[in-house]
């Protein structure tokens, strides 16, 4: 009788364990050049996702995409803006519930991978800061700034509440747990790293692998001694020649690429982005074949809905709604021909946990037949209260973190042919007077000034301004909206006279903003509100066509779908099923300008690579350089390797119009290829790109590809100028430095493909005060 009571004793004590007991025991740790799960060998093949970008009813539907593509781990960033979007103020409930998305991937043999900040990137809006660190005139992000680090810190802390308790040591899934974010292109700052990593120690991450990512050229910059070492590259890499480094460093840590990307990012008024899916897939054999882990970034995109869209600069450019990104699973979650030859793969290298898992169906899609959005609201004539303001300030000296403002004021007598001249736009601007539209602004083309015609003293002067999205990587992520300096009137006599007496009315890209108006059945002049009711007997994923509208956004049922732009190449916008409902939806449209036909309608499939806005090139019909008069201040032959190179020169040059002349390549044929370009200034260190802007290119390839002469300074080395194949040497590219500059030398780094294609060999320099002639 004694044995049984003790028999029930301790099969009771079993029973009322927590469920995760049994996980606790799991182990994830680093062993010599393996990561070990539970004490035996494990190679992380990670899909990285955004919850931010996934309606949460989807979440399960794409964990389990990944898992069936083959998948052991999901990678994901979290947004710090995404959670605290006014200052204090914490959600992480319903699509926000991290811990939820986290736990969804544990209940189908998931692990994680945990990308908290503060900074992501991501094509994210600031790369994931909150907006209101820029009130402060004195903010630097990315640093030891001591409010920086006090609002760090308290974020972390929130997030360490939700997500501690999910480290595997504790029965969750959390593996591995990353500090920061790419640092190495930002900036070089190890006691601002080693501060990061504390506090996320603080913060309850002690028990995960804690690493910090980079890339080849630039890990040992800010690296930390107790940190895994990654590196982030894409298809088409050499992966030996990505590891060579850290391999020689390191020779015993575990090789990782912490983001592998699947293809890229789409800007408004470029080429839809796509990268080969036999690269892809030839490039993650290559690291499984070496016992390297990867996170496939992106696995699914999914879609950067309302205003979360970033930006890169130099030269301005906003990112698409769409985030498609050109990955294995589709902006609407269906598995693509990519997705299927990956799979074939990655089942060839499964162990005997790793059971395979069915590829889920994708869930219905519908049309929507069209509806005429006939009830408008025109913004002018329901403006919201103004503020006064002496001077012009940006956006967030008002408390306002997106959208959209106006600065009114009156003008004094205007000559004709006077300039109305502003410092800057940040990002897209209409001007009116007395309520007519002069012409539009557009900070991606550097425009800042246009003509005003002759006008009395007292004509009102409206500046709508609407904030595309922060820019999400390098120094100009401290990037203010509306109007950030100053606005003046430039008479014959080059006289200017700067504005002031501003009132200033905020438009934030709110739903409830928009829901309050006053609609009318009547034809909408300008920037207006548009509102309709739809009925469906059936619901399912559908894409909005947004074709015949000019820019601005939309909310089905109180839902921001994300922008739209007349220019593309995304016309369409994804609309989950799960916003959608039986019986009677509603409807609204903002749009700044004013659209062709105000009707919209659901489609089956997406319209991504539609382009409107004639391809931007840097070389104007009829240019041809001219460099015969010209004298090169250097001559050189750059090595036949791979990886950035140095040329110093013989002595230093002053000038602002730079020229690299390429005069043959490393494999002699026509080809030229140049990733990144950096100048040296009088000290030595590269000079700021921030100000450059390309004025003549010989050649830019945009067939099939974005490889226009820009992308030598948009600080992504996976990116590059490269020529049109037919195209014969010589190749030039001349640059404007933005202001006279002392240079004494300068730093190129060719493609990173494998092989280098289009490497140059002999080269010249040209430097100059004033223009080339063409």
């Amino acid at each position: 009788m004694k044995n049984k009571i003790i028999f029930l004793f301790f099969t009771l004590l079993f029973i009322n364990l927590p469920v995760n007991s049994a996980a606790s025991k799991e182990t994830f740790e680093i062993g010599k050049r393996t990561f070990l799960l539970n004490g035996e060998p494990f190679v992380v093949k990670a899909a990285e996702l955004h919850y931010a970008r996934i309606p949460e009813p989807y979440w399960e539907h794409r964990i389990l995409m990944c898992k069936a593509l083959g998948m052991n781990t999901i990678c994901l960033y979290v947004f710090w803006n995404f959670h605290e979007q006014k200052e204090g103020e914490f959600d992480f409930a319903g699509d926000k519930n991290v811990a939820k998305f986290c736990k969804l991937a544990q209940k189908h043999g998931m692990y994680i991978i945990l990308r908290p900040g503060p900074y992501a990137c991501a094509e994210w809006e600031m790369g994931g800061l909150p907006w209101w660190l820029l009130k402060r005139k004195d903010m630097k992000v990315r640093s030891l700034h001591p409010y920086f680090m006090e609002r760090t810190e308290i974020y972390m802390k929130e997030l360490g509440r939700q997500l501690a308790p999910l480290q595997l040591a504790n029965g969750g899934n959390i593996i591995m747990v990353q500090v920061e974010n790419e640092f190495g292109g930002y900036g070089v700052d190890k006691p601002y790293m080693a501060a990061i990593r504390d506090i996320v120690l603080r913060a309850g991450f002690d028990k995960s692998v804690l690493f910090q990512c980079d890339w080849d050229s630039t890990f040992e910059l800010n690296a930390l001694d107790d940190l895994l070492w990654t590196l982030n590259f894409g298809t088409g890499a050499n992966i030996d020649k990505e590891f060579k480094k850290l391999s020689t460093v390191r020779p015993d840590t575990p090789l990782m690429c912490s983001e592998f990307w699947s293809g890229w990012f789409d800007h408004w008024g470029r080429k839809h982005e796509t990268r080969p899916a036999e690269k892809m897939v030839a490039g993650i054999k290559d690291m499984l074949d070496r016992n390297i882990s990867f996170s496939l970034y992106m696995a699914h995109g999914g879609t950067t809905f309302s205003h979360w869209g970033g930006a890169n600069s130099p030269t301005y450019s906003s990112m698409c709604s769409s985030y498609d990104y050109d990955a294995p699973i589709s902006e609407a979650g269906w598995a693509t021909p990519k997705y299927y030859l990956l799979q074939e793969l990655l089942c060839k290298y499964r162990n005997l946990e790793e059971k395979a898992c069915p590829v889920p169906a994708s869930f219905p899609v519908i049309e929507i037949p069209v509806v005429k959005l006939e009830a408008t609201a025109s913004l002018f004539e329901q403006l919201p209260a103004p503020v006064k303001s002496e001077q012009i300030k940006p956006m967030e000296d008002f408390d306002q973190g997106w959208g959209s403002i106006i600065y009114r004021t009156t003008l004094p007598a205007v000559s004709a042919n006077t300039l109305l001249r502003i410092t800057e736009v940040h990002d897209w601007a209409q001007v009116y007077v007395n309520g007519k539209l002069l012409g539009c602004l557009d900070r991606r083309k550097d425009d800042n000034q246009l003509v005003l015609p002759q006008l009395p003293v007292g004509a009102r002067l409206d500046i709508f301004v609407e904030a595309m999205g922060r820019v999400n990587f390098g120094e100009t992520i401290h990037d203010r909206k509306g109007i950030t300096e100053k606005v003046e009137i430039v008479g014959a006599d080059k006289h200017a006279v700067m504005l002031n007496n501003w009132e200033v009315y905020n438009i934030p890209v709110d739903y409830q903003f928009a829901k309050q108006k006053k609609y009318a059945s009547n034809p909408a002049d300008g920037p207006a509100y548009y509102k309709a009711t739809f009925t469906l007997q059936d619901v399912g994923d559908t894409f909005i066509d947004m074709s015949t509208w000019g820019k601005g956004m939309v909310w089905v049922n109180g839902h921001a779908l994300g922008r739209f732009w007349e220019i593309g190449p995304q016309q369409t916008l994804f609309l989950p099923g799960c916003w959608l409902k039986k019986g009677r939806n509603e409807i609204v449209v903002f749009d700044l300008k004013e659209p062709s036909v105000n009707t919209i309608q659901g489609v089956k499939a997406p319209a991504l690579d539609v382009l409107r806005e004639k391809e931007r090139k840097n070389r104007q019909k009829g240019d041809t350089l001219d460099l015969k008069t010209e004298a090169p201040i250097y001559k050189g032959v750059f090595e036949p390797t791979s990886g950035w190179q140095e040329i110093k020169f013989s002595q230093p040059a002053q000038g602002q119009y730079f020229c690299l002349e390429a005069l043959s390549a490393q494999d002699g044929k026509t080809l030229a290829s140049l990733a990144e370009l950096e100048v040296l200034g009088a000290d030595g260190k590269p000079i700021s790109r921030e100000q450059w802007r390309i004025r003549y290119a010989d050649s830019e390839e945009t067939y099939g590809v974005n490889a226009t002469a820009d992308k030598i300074y948009d600080l992504q080395e996976s990116t590059c100028w490269m020529t049109q194949r037919r195209m014969p040497y010589p190749h030039q590219v001349v640059i404007d430095l933005g202001d006279v500059k002392t240079i004494t030398g300068l730093r190129y780094l060719p493609s990173f493909e494998k092989g280098s294609p289009g490497m140059i060999k002999d080269f010249s320099v040209y430097f100059k005060l004033q223009p080339f002639k063409f």
